[in-house]
């Protein structure tokens, strides 16, 4: 009678709870598959932020294309662009924080009927390079 009670007894106890190996082992691989999902956050936002200023970029340079086939004349500043609503705003660069662009003025003009030029192109400020396409962000 008293070795099966002394069982029963030991059963119960290594039912309650984990031992510290178990433990310590759930830790390790917890820790292990988040720093596993960190990287690839981080790639995942270096991403989302380069397809931003793909946009941005293309915007503005639609916007000021439009701006100078319908007033015959480039924009001289993103301002122009705002001022006579062809952009709400002048938007922020994902990769900078600021809304301050690279903007090249162009002797070139898109129709005959253009009088003036000004603004032809605009980049971002940001001299970085792309993990993902190898080039500067300014290049873009």
């Amino acid at each position: 009678m008293a070795i099966t009670s002394l069982c029963k007894g030991r059963d119960k106890r290594d039912e309650r709870g984990f031992t510290l190996l178990e433990v310590i082992t759930v830790l390790a691989i917890v820790i292990i598959l988040a720093t596993l999902a960190a990287g690839s956050y981080q790639k995942s936002l270096v991403r989302a932020n380069e397809a931003a200023l793909h946009q941005d970029l293309s915007e503005m340079r639609k916007a000021i294309d439009n701006y100078t086939m319908d007033k015959e004349a480039a924009p001289n500043s993103l301002d122009d662009l705002v001022s006579a609503q062809y952009l709400r705003q002048i938007p922020v660069d994902p990769m900078t924080h600021n809304a301050y662009w690279n903007t090249d003025t162009c002797d070139t003009v898109l129709s005959p009927d253009q009088t003036s030029t000004g603004l032809c192109d605009v980049h971002s400020v940001n001299d970085a390079v792309s993990p993902f396409e190898n080039t500067a962000y300014s290049s873009w």
